[in-house]
């Protein structure tokens, strides 16, 4: 590969990751783990009263 060719590839790369950051983040949900679900679940019961 001659040096043009390397420069210019890695040129394309780094724009690409810039335009990429630029990008408008995807509307998917945030990730919440287990843990933190299982928690926000027990805090969720311990709000409202029991129906029995």
């Amino acid at each position: 590969m001659n040096r043009r060719k390397k420069i210019n590839q890695l040129l394309k790369a780094h724009a690409k990751k810039a335009s990429a950051k630029l990008a408008p983040k995807s509307n998917k949900p945030k990730y919440i783990s287990k843990a933190d679900r299982l928690k926000l679940a027990a805090e969720q019961d311990q709000a409202t009263p029991a129906e029995d």
